[in-house]
């Protein structure tokens, strides 16, 4: 008997004034995940949820591909409005809780997220309807990020590790250049050319093309 198989489907939102790309992913069972919701004001909470509710999907996990700023501005939102727990690392947890007094240095609206409480880390599987991903840890860009990898749908959702012609910045708290080209080389290149990466800001790109013409990894 054949493996049953479902394709797992993708929606990306760009939201709050850093341009932070929020996913959704779901299947057929309209179980669905939420990734890194930068909703950060009414509107954009509007569109979140109208997406969700035109959808007629179920929300079952928030999950933080890290906890810098921009990634957590819809973290309040997401959890009260769909009862849900955030799922994060645990090292993140420090990054998490700077996050009121980073939004008064940047002088931004910020409903306090709730803390993490599902610790998640390297080899785990994040699970819904008939779909599931592996975490990834990838730090370097920040202590403890985590990156989600369906080899199946070619999907990696990549926080902030690795961009389009770029990489994530490492000069903020928690940062090494070393510790991110070395995570990029290791975990990200040694993937199929083919898979896509999602990253937490601008466009999709491929393993194959960052491999070949990334000027932060030669």
């Amino acid at each position: 008997m054949s493996k049953y198989y479902v394709i797992m489907n993708i929606k990306s939102f760009t939201f709050n004034p850093f341009s932070e790309n929020t996913y959704i992913l779901f299947d057929d069972t309209k179980e669905c995940i939420i990734i890194d919701p930068g909703c950060s004001d009414q509107s954009e909470q509007k569109v979140i949820s109208e997406f969700i509710s035109n959808k007629q999907l179920k929300p079952v996990k928030l999950i933080n591909t890290h906890c810098h700023i921009d990634h957590i501005l819809g973290n309040q939102f997401i959890a009260n409005k769909y009862s849900l727990s955030l799922t994060a690392h645990k090292k993140e947890a420090p990054v998490l809780a700077f996050g009121t007094q980073t939004a008064m240095m940047y002088q931004i609206p910020y409903d306090t997220s709730p803390d993490i409480e599902l610790f998640i880390d390297e080899g785990e599987e994040v699970m819904f309807g008939h779909s599931s991903l592996k975490v990834l840890f990838t730090p370097g860009h920040s202590p403890a990020s985590i990156s989600l990898l369906s080899l199946d749908d070619k999907i990696l959702i990549a926080g902030d590790v690795l961009f389009q012609g770029s990489i994530g910045r490492t000069d903020l708290p928690g940062g090494n250049f070393e510790t991110l080209t070395r995570v990029i080389k290791s975990k990200y290149f040694i993937l199929p050319d083919d898979i896509i990466v999602y990253p937490g800001h601008g466009d999709p790109t491929t393993i194959g093309v960052e491999k070949r013409t990334n000027p932060f990894l030669k």
